[in-house]
């Protein structure tokens, strides 16, 4: 395989995998989910390191991802405290819901409620034993009658 064509292949997993980090940060409000999307976010930017560091023969990129690894670690403990303590607080692991841990000067974040569905049961249809007729409604059985 062409070494231009590696690197086209480190790149483009690198890009899906920041992507897709980058979608589930935006997307989430679960902080545990937010600190593995930003994890995700990461690994996207050591692949595509890995990837410019073997095409340019240079070690330089592994050694900067050995780095972000280290860093990564650091976070997700500290994140992992933070988390515990907060949830240990709250109770929840809502993002909105920790309004406790904001600056004074700041106004409380005001999320839109979603209208509240009506519960619905859903009624299944329930099949007849084999070689039983099932009842037909009696509009239908009228219907048959004077056929």
């Amino acid at each position: 395989m062409d070494e231009v064509q590696l690197l086209h292949r480190f790149l483009l997993v690198g890009a899906l995998l920041f992507a897709i980090g980058l979608v589930g940060f935006l997307s989430r409000r679960n902080m545990i989910v937010m600190f593995l999307a930003a994890e995700m976010m990461l690994q996207g930017v050591s692949v595509s390191l890995v990837g410019w560091g073997r095409f340019h023969n240079d070690w330089g990129g592994q050694i900067l991802v050995i780095f972000i690894l280290a860093v990564a670690a650091c976070e997700a403990g500290i994140a992992l405290a933070l988390v515990l303590m907060l949830f240990h607080r709250s109770g929840r692991l809502d993002v909105a819901v920790w309004q406790s841990i904001r600056e004074s000067n700041q106004p409380k974040f005001v999320d839109q409620q979603l209208p509240e569905e009506p519960l619905t049961i859903e009624h299944w249809p329930v099949l007849p034993h084999a070689g039983v007729q099932p009842e037909l409604p009696a509009e239908e059985m009228i219907h048959r009658s004077h056929v």
